[in-house]
């Protein structure tokens, strides 16, 4: 409220005072008003925390009337030093012997004889690069299809060193390195890829005018098929060669994917004995699928339970305490939990999974039952996940509660209502606020002039009263005189 500092000068009278105390009258409703918002604010963090409980209720039951928790897989194998193996979900279960015959390998050479070092100049000219594959015993070379041969020139400037840098910044599919010893420094070419198809030919165009000897940048070409084969070759590209349950597959590199449907293995060693892999279900996570929902459901049912609990012995109500939106919740959910389902005849209750309702409201999970349900997979995935819109009573044991986790939580659902009512609740109550605050305001306002305009008038009247007593006073004193 506002101070006139002068208020009351005139009159002697504690006029602030009295302002402040009708303005106080005034704005007595707003305690009251403050206090329901507080209930409301309350009530809506609740309503929020029910809310997004549901919501993990939903994603829990979500995940067991999906595909991917039923699909998902475990793969093995007996020797994973030999042969490595993942699966994705949805690859079928089964089991395979592997044996492995070689290793894919890369088109590998070296030069045979050494520079004094890295630093010597190995002649000029240009080497011409090409990719592809040799035929046995390296007779002949056949370019790979959409290649382009690579032309790289080497001038009087370049050392063995930065030949090697200008090979290897050209992209040409190859590999080259120095490789330094008691004899010198000595040139290397490794295909980039394993694989027959990816061998190389090197070709030189040597300036001396001899593009096949063993002289100047001749010594750094590998065409055998031409006389050029200066370069010694230390490994032949090759393909992977395996066998799956008696059938060859062979790859250019040690990754076999495709081979088996949604299986991919690693090729790591030649093996002396078959390596078994194999693919099972995965039901290690439908039980942490199941376990999950149970534990959502008792989170839920706890918070609902705490929310609308009467502690006689504080004699306090939480904070839904009544509220019958919130009540009915769980109501319908021990329902669903009650009643029994016909989308399977081997399990039709929730307990026959081994998911039972305790005292305190909360599911609990008898692993003895979930190992026996576990091992009747296909029956179990029905009795949780079946749908049935024609009759939802026979839909399966967590789909209920996915229809009704989707019913409350939409657009029109109990809950979303709730919250709506509660906000548009808390919206009137600030409204009320801020009418009973401006009626306030304006009140004092009033009394503000009102008491300010009496202050005026009894202030002149004083100083008539002054004026009027100082001339009798005088008349007096004239008379007496």
């Amino acid at each position: 409220m506002a101070t006139i500092s002068s208020l009351g000068i005139g009159s002697g009278v504690d006029l602030n005072g009295i302002v402040s105390q009708l303005v106080a009258l005034e704005k007595k409703p707003l305690t009251q008003l403050q206090q329901n918002a507080r209930s409301i604010q309350t009530q809506m963090s609740s309503v929020g925390t029910i809310q997004s409980q549901f919501a993990k209720l939903q994603d829990a039951a979500s995940a067991l009337t999906g595909t991917q928790v039923w699909n998902s897989v475990q793969s093995s194998s007996s020797d994973a030093t030999s042969v490595a193996v993942t699966a994705s979900n949805g690859a079928p279960v089964g089991s395979y012997q592997v044996s492995v015959q070689r290793l894919a390998s890369a088109q590998s050479v070296l030069a045979p004889t050494a520079l004094p070092s890295s630093g010597a100049a190995p002649g000029t000219g240009s080497l011409t690069i090409e990719i592809g594959s040799w035929s046995a015993g390296g007779t002949s070379f056949t370019a790979r299809a959409g290649g382009n041969p690579v032309s790289i020139v080497i001038t009087a400037d370049d050392t063995l060193a930065t030949m090697r840098d200008r090979i290897n910044s050209a992209g040409a599919g190859i590999t080259a390195s120095i490789v330094t010893d008691s004899t010198g420094a000595r040139l290397t070419y490794s295909s980039s890829e394993t694989g027959a198809t990816a061998g190389f030919r090197v070709r030189a165009t040597d300036s001396d005018g001899s593009s096949t000897d063993a002289l100047g940048l001749s010594r750094f070409a590998y065409d055998p098929a031409a006389g050029a084969g200066q370069m010694q070759l230390m490994q032949a590209g090759a393909n992977s060669l395996a066998t799956i349950n008696g059938i060859e597959v062979s790859s250019a590199g040690n990754s076999l994917s495709g081979v088996l449907e949604g299986l991919n293995l690693t090729l790591n060693r030649v093996t002396t004995a078959p390596v078994s892999v194999g693919v099972t279900r995965d039901t290690d996570a439908i039980r942490t699928a199941i376990t999950g929902f149970a534990t959502a459901y008792s989170e839920l049912a706890k918070s609902i339970g705490d929310m609308t609990r009467y502690d006689p012995s504080t004699k306090t109500g939480g904070p839904l305490q009544g509220d019958s939106v919130t009540v009915g919740l769980l109501s319908r959910m021990r329902a669903l939990i009650n009643t029994p389902s016909g989308a399977s005849a081997t399990f039709s209750r929730l307990s026959d999974i081994g998911l039972t309702l305790q005292r305190d409201g909360s599911m609990s999970v008898n692993n003895a039952r979930l190992d026996s349900a576990l091992g009747r997979l296909g029956e179990l995935r029905t009795a949780l996940s079946a749908m049935n819109t024609a009759e939802p009573q026979n839909a399966g044991l967590v789909r209920r509660f996915s229809d009704l986790a989707n019913v409350l939580l939409g657009a029109d659902g109990a809950i979303t209502n709730r919250t709506s009512g509660l906000q548009k609740a808390l919206a009137n109550n600030r409204a009320d606020q801020d009418k009973v605050t401006a009626k306030a305001e304006a009140t004092e306002k009033r009394l503000i002039a009102q008491y300010t305009a009496m202050d005026t008038a009894v202030s002149k009247l004083s100083g008539l009263n002054a004026f009027m007593s100082a001339q009798l006073a005088a008349l007096s004193a004239n008379r007496q005189s």
